[in-house]
């Protein structure tokens, strides 16, 4: 019984969680925490925060070619 009460309350949270996630994308508010993460990676772990802004560069760049792996 104490198993059930356990996975019914951690599902509970997981979609508490997973709506939050949602309504904070929808909402933008997101991008603060990426900020704060981003800051801690720049002061700690500097490759890491190299490689956050490589990503980001790379998701912000348009490719005006399609890929030959596109059909």
């Amino acid at each position: 019984m104490a198993t059930l009460v356990f996975l019914g309350g951690l599902a509970v949270v997981l979609a508490g969680l997973t709506w939050f996630a949602t309504w904070a994308k929808r909402r933008g508010r997101g991008s603060g925490v990426a900020g704060a993460l981003a800051a801690y990676e720049e002061a700690y772990r500097t490759t890491a925060h190299q490689s956050h802004h490589e990503l980001r560069q790379q998701a912000d760049r348009k490719s005006e070619t399609g890929s030959p792996d596109d059909h």
